[in-house]
């Protein structure tokens, strides 16, 4: 058993967020080490927490053995790496919200966590409010009588977020709120919206669940909103209780009351709003407290990882009603967005657009999604969580490892393969012959081109076939290459040459004496010549 006043919790990302998960790390005396990479937002906390330490490099975090558990509070396309390297080195953790960007990845975590013996929990924060905990003990009670409906709305001026849209950054809330009081998924989703800053990112979404109970919840969210409001509101058979998280009081019940005039006029008798006075707590610390316990006695978080699947397949499902303009499923075979021409197994569920053609002998992998107008001939092999954009064409016989994005208007010839985490920008070509020509057949002298785990490739680059490019290189937008790119190299120009080094995580290095530093994730590096490595 740990001591209760040990500092066990490590932490990795300070933003808009995780300033506030320091303060309450550090006032509940758990905090052992925090990480970030803004060398300036560090040097401010040293200030204000002058006995809690602090690193730039989450690596750090993972290889100490006195740190049990991490919080991770990174942008959420970091969620799934961060959650998983942790695991992997025996740590428990707490993820902010969303517990990955795709289900798949989202089952992942959920069966690593089971096979290390890992807490895994998710920071749904209002599950630990003091006001809705209230109001669930009313709604349990029956005051209210049977549900009918529930709707919410979450709205401001900013914060504007371009690396997620607002479904995945508001949403969530309200949709961990309404299974917790039903009690059960939705079998439905839908959802509209539009995306006004940003093309492709929505800023406005609004989502309805329809439940078996014949239920339905409406999710309002959006960042461009005169003001804010944050407001939860059930109707049901014998009155409505609001929560309204801006407002002082917070909790309402209004035992409104329906009368039936000659049988077949409905008329409402209206009531003075009723306020519900609660055991004020910090939802924040509550939760973070609760967290140290599940830990500390290895036990079940109240949001476990389980959950946070479950809103994310929502969340997913919503994701794809926004770009179909149409009903998703959650239940039978609609639900498992498979595709009738494809090679997979039971658990390897895909998306395959309408309009695109996947023939028959192609293997899609679990979680992909294959967008408008696109093709994938037999014999391709797509890896899991990939995403093809709009008019993407995959040669026979091409292989394209896991998590891989393919933006719009590129073609995959034959003899062409990606490894895992690749990105191919919009209109970038691959080639497959050096010297073709339209009256000779050449199918016999492709060249074989290989672009290694993680690397970038730009906006209309060209790869002439019969080259490697490394791990995490990047090739600039425009690029034509016609060599090999060393591993981290950054290459631009016509010919490409290298003009720099970039780090894992895509960010410029700057070389200094043959060592460099990432200025966003920390990652450090040695350079000599045309050679990189990453030190540990």
């Amino acid at each position: 058993m740990l001591i209760k006043t040990e500092k066990i919790i490590g932490q990795i990302g300070l933003g808009y967020w995780g300033k506030n998960i320091l303060r309450n790390l550090h006032e509940l005396g758990v905090l052992h080490t925090a990480c970030d990479s803004d060398e300036k937002a560090l040097a401010a906390h040293r200030k204000t927490y002058p006995g809690a330490r602090f690193t730039a490099s989450y690596h750090d975090i993972l290889a100490n053995g006195e740190i049990k558990a991490v919080a991770i509070v990174s942008p959420a396309a970091s969620h799934y790496r961060l959650a998983r390297e942790a695991m992997l080195a025996g740590k428990d953790v707490f993820v902010e919200k969303p517990l990955a960007l795709t289900v798949e990845e989202g089952r992942r975590l959920i069966e690593l966590a089971r096979e290390t013996g890992r807490i895994l929990m998710v920071g749904h924060i209002l599950l630990y409010h003091p006001a809705v905990l209230r109001l669930k003990e009313i709604v349990d009670q029956g005051r209210i009588g049977k549900i009918q409906y529930i709707y919410s709305n979450r709205l401001n001026i900013g914060k504007l977020r371009t690396e997620e849209n607002i479904l995945w950054s508001f949403a969530p809330h309200d949709i961990s709120i309404m299974l917790m009081l039903l009690g059960e998924d939705p079998v439905r989703v839908s959802a509209f919206g539009g995306d006004y800053l940003n093309r492709n990112i929505y800023d406005t979404t609004i989502t309805t669940l329809e439940f078996r109970n014949g239920v339905k919840g409406h999710i309002f969210v959006s960042w461009l909103h005169p003001f804010k409001e944050q407001k939860l509101v059930i109707v049901g058979t014998k009155g409505m209780i609001v929560f309204d998280d801006v407002s002082r009081e917070k909790l309402f019940l209004y035992n409104h009351v329906i009368q039936w005039e000659k049988g077949r006029i409905p008329v409402a008798h209206k009531a003075e709003a009723e306020t519900i006075p609660f055991d004020p707590a910090e939802p924040l610390k509550d939760e973070l407290r609760h967290f140290v316990q599940c830990v500390r006695e290895r036990s079940e978080p109240k949001t476990s990882g389980e959950d946070g699947l479950r809103v994310l397949k929502i969340l997913a499902a919503a994701e794809r009603s926004l770009a179909e303009s149409t009903t998703v499923p959650l239940t039978g075979a609609d639900a498992a967005g498979t595709h009738p021409g494809c090679s997979h197994s039971g658990k390897d569920d895909f998306f395959v657009h309408p309009s695109a053609a996947v023939d028959e002998g192609a293997q899609v992998g679990a979680g992909s999604r294959i967008w408008h107008f696109s093709h994938v001939m037999a014999g391709a092999r797509i890896g899991r969580d990939c995403i093809l954009g709009q008019n993407v064409h995959i040669g026979p016989g091409v292989k394209i490892g896991d998590r891989c994005k393919v933006q719009n208007n590129v073609s995959i010839y034959t003899g062409v393969s990606l490894e895992d985490e690749v990105f191919c920008g919009p209109s970038c070509v691959f080639t497959n012959v050096y010297n073709p020509r339209a009256f000779i057949e050449r199918k016999s002298e492709f060249l074989p081109t290989l672009v290694k785990r993680g690397a970038t490739i730009g906006a209309n680059a060209t790869i002439v076939c019969g080259v490697t490019i490394g791990e995490y290189a990047l090739v600039g937008a425009g690029a034509v290459v016609k060599g090999d790119v060393p591993p981290h190299a950054i290459v631009t120009g016509v010919p490409a040459k290298r003009t720099g080094w970039a780090c894992r995580c895509g960010t410029p290095l700057k070389n200094g004496g043959g060592e460099a530093t990432c200025s966003y994730c920390g990652e450090a590096y040695s350079i000599e010549g045309d050679k990189i490595t990453r030190r540990q």
